[in-house]
């Protein structure tokens, strides 16, 4: 059926067939939308992006069939079908439907511009999966902007308060400073090689000279980069967008977008500029040990939930970059896996924070979660569950996911790193153990406040299972999703590890 669809569309258009479906979607909400009379309940047009990404992920998978052709490249050679593009594509879709699935049931009844909301994230998700799958520089410029685009403005979706404007302004002016560095390494590694091909660079890197001016475009486009993952000392914007954004957006802006921009970082690093490796190798890692320790130490005096998740998201970021010194396939491999490890169990917290707290934050302190495992046992022990992944327990993605991170690190000679790495990981478990023990502790007395300020719906109910389910399989039988991102790593990595091994820089 698969290979039927190659000759019923252009095999161009098969290339980016994801995207047209979340496209399509995203048009059909606003054109439904308006079309609705005004006292319509506009959330049900969630059930409508939710199919369309249900779709997208089928198509994703479909486009398996396109790694049969010779030829991998479509449009003039600005995007790409790969093992690595395709991993990326259902991972980013998975993490779009769990997070419709979270907000089809917490946006409240009388919410302002639902219709607008669903479209956003269907708009940004093209964004997002465009830029996994780019290989030309400017389409990748593109990408980088439908997707921040769309998450300024669903930063900034509760407007009732002044949280939301104050996160989507510091994130519009943070992120279109980032961007405009994106953009001006662009206009470096063009006027030094010539081309804004990813894979023409790597070989421009070696024939052509301006040395200088290549190091100043990988340190620009490092920076535009390390924003969008909120690595240190890049990070400011992280703690008050997740207080001020909605917790199902912040769901989805804290890991697709991230799971993104770090598949980005792998093709930019490992694609571009591989002879760079002995110089980007030595800043990453220290870009990892001050995320990691940045992260850890801010998130241990927080007292608000969202900002210590905030903050550790920041030292996840880390513990995700210690994987780039390892070498070769190994390195891209595992940060594929941590990416996909950490993208189910955070969107899973959100996704019980956000009931427990509510769409307003009703219960926004680690105190106000006190005695949940009594009041609402199957919330408790989901939060329980995840947060046990994030501090790293076997049996969860977070061990594997670090596991595999530090292993990498230590095949590459980051001993160092990895001892860092292990006590941050150790200080880490301080600040979560300690919303574990509120969470288990026994309430006291009857709290004025109702503990879960959202019901649990079928559609949240369904997100949960899916982000558990994704969390065990990782920690259990991780086997078929690290095949997948070491195939994906096989085919990224044999044309430009060649050319390391056998040509030096200078």
């Amino acid at each position: 059926m698969t290979l039927d669809l190659l000759h019923l569309m252009p095999t161009d258009l098969f290339r980016i067939l994801p995207e047209v479906v979340l496209t399509i979607t995203g048009v059909l909400i606003m054109l439904v939308d308006a079309s609705l009379p005004p006292h319509v309940d506009r959330r049900n047009l969630g059930w409508l992006a939710a199919l369309g990404t249900v779709f997208a992920l089928l198509a994703s998978q479909a486009q398996l069939a396109l790694l049969q052709l010779a030829e991998r490249t479509g449009f003039y050679g600005t995007v790409e079908t790969s093992t690595f593009s395709i991993f990326f594509h259902v991972l980013i879709c998975g993490i779009v439907l769990v997070t419709l699935l979270i907000a089809l049931d917490t946006l409240p009844e009388n919410g302002h511009h639902k219709g607008e909301f669903f479209a956003l994230i269907t708009f940004g998700a093209v964004g997002m999966c465009l830029l996994t799958s780019a290989v030309e520089l400017l389409v990748v410029f593109i990408a980088l902007e439908i997707s921040s685009i769309a998450t300024y403005v669903l930063a900034g979706y509760r407007k009732e308060n002044g949280r939301g404007p104050e996160a989507a302004i510091k994130y519009f002016l943070l992120g279109s400073f980032a961007t405009g560095f994106f953009l001006y390494g662009i206009a470096m590694v063009f006027g030094a090689t010539g081309s804004t091909v990813i894979s023409e660079i790597a070989t421009r890197v070696h024939t052509g000279g301006h040395p200088g001016l290549i190091l100043l475009a990988l340190g620009l486009m490092l920076v535009g980069i390390l924003f969008k993952v909120s690595a240190a000392p890049f990070h400011i914007w992280t703690p008050d967008v997740y207080e001020g954004a909605p917790s199902p957006v912040v769901a989805l802006m804290s890991t697709a977008p991230k799971a993104a921009a770090f598949a980005l970082l792998i093709r930019i690093l490992y694609g571009a500029f591989p002879a760079l490796q002995p110089i980007w190798t030595p800043l990453l890692w220290l870009v990892a040990v001050l995320s990691m320790t940045v992260g850890n130490l801010a998130a241990l005096r927080q007292h608000n939930v969202k900002r210590m998740l905030a903050y550790s998201s920041i030292a996840h970021a880390g513990y995700l970059i210690a994987a780039f010194a390892g070498a070769g396939n190994t390195g891209i491999t595992a940060a594929c896996f941590y990416t996909a490890a950490y993208a189910s169990m955070n969107v899973g917290a959100f996704a019980v924070v956000t009931l427990i707290s509510g769409y307003e934050d009703e219960l926004p302190l680690i105190k106000d979660f006190r005695g949940v495992l009594y009041r609402t046992p199957v919330l408790g022990g989901a939060l329980i569950f995840f947060l046990i992944s994030l501090i790293g327990i076997p049996f969860t993605g977070g061990f594997f996911g670090k596991f595999f991170s530090f292993t990498t690190a230590m095949g590459g000679g980051a001993v160092w790193l990895v001892l860092i790495g292990l006590l941050n990981s150790g200080l880490a478990a301080a600040y979560y153990l300690r919303l574990i023990v509120s969470i288990a502790q026994k309430p006291e007395g009857e709290s004025p406040v109702p503990p879960v300020a959202q019901p649990i719906g079928v559609a949240v109910s369904a997100a949960l299972m899916l982000a558990i389910a994704a969390t065990l399989v990782l920690g259990i039988a991780p086997g078929e999703v690290l095949k997948n991102a070491a195939e994906g790593a096989y085919e990224l990595m044999p044309h430009s590890m060649q050319m390391v091994n056998s040509l030096v820089f200078f």
